[in-house]
């Protein structure tokens, strides 16, 4: 038996909820960028900033970090494996008879899966149109379907199941991930830095929960001390203001 065999996921003799949680193929599995707000910020400001990706074929920063996920249709063919009458339901509807959004734009539904139902959330991220209903709904079917553990390993982006793990552990939504890499990704940045100016100004790019987190601000801080010079004398008048208590970060 090769490598290739030993790894390939098997889904062989597994039905009902027990499918719903087989891993997915890698020919299921897509890339989806991630960029920061500094990066799309700089290739929002200059296109030439960004390039033409060789994994997910957009055009983004080239440090932006990619996420695992699977698409609808991946998903709705695991969903008719596992049940041919599987269903879902908004869990509202409006005054027209349609499916209800909430105060953040947001969809909740129920999804019904070999008689077993249970929640989802999906967002279009202020998007608007029908490419954002069916986005929508699309978000909506993943979230709920990871309640019955589809995809459930790339939304944890771990070893759920390792001999010292006590058990599975299901993020609520996959910000989390998200966050863990902007905070990785920031601490990183922060160590590249040379001068207090260029410091101050990558600390404004970062979003507030970045902001917020204590190892970036220990970064920060070590950082800032490193580059700030200990003789008075050395300090540059244009940057006098950088290494004094009126420091905004």
């Amino acid at each position: 038996m090769n490598a290739q065999t030993e790894t390939k996921p098997s889904t062989e003799n597994l039905t009902g909820l027990e499918l719903m949680r087989a891993p997915f193929p890698a020919s299921a599995i897509s890339k989806l960028p991630k960029p920061t707000k500094a990066q799309t910020e700089a290739v929002r400001n200059d296109f030439k900033q960004g390039i033409r990706c060789e994994v997910c074929g957009g055009w983004h920063h080239p440090k932006v970090v990619h996420l695992d996920y699977v698409g609808h249709a991946a998903l709705t063919d695991r969903l008719l494996s596992c049940d041919p009458m599987w269903n879902w339901e908004p869990v509202a509807f409006d005054e027209k008879g349609a499916p209800a959004r909430d105060a953040n734009g947001g969809l909740w539904i129920r999804l019904t899966v070999c008689g077993v139902t249970r929640l989802g959330y999906g967002h279009a991220d202020g998007k608007s149109g029908g490419d954002a209903i069916k986005e929508l709904i699309g978000d909506a079917l993943r979230n709920a379907a990871m309640r019955f553990g589809a995809a459930l390993d790339l939304w944890h982006k771990g070893d759920l199941h390792a001999e010292n793990d006590p058990g599975p552990n299901t993020p609520e939504v996959d910000e989390v991930s998200a966050l863990k890499r902007a905070i990785k990704d920031a601490k990183k940045a922060i160590a590249t830095e040379k001068t207090l100016s260029s410091l101050a100004a990558l600390w404004g790019s970062f979003e507030k929960e970045v902001q917020k987190d204590a190892t970036v601000i220990a970064a920060k801080d070590a950082r800032k001390a490193a580059l700030t010079p200990t003789d008075p004398a050395m300090q540059s008048p244009d940057n006098s203001d950088l290494g004094g208590d009126e420091i905004p970060y």
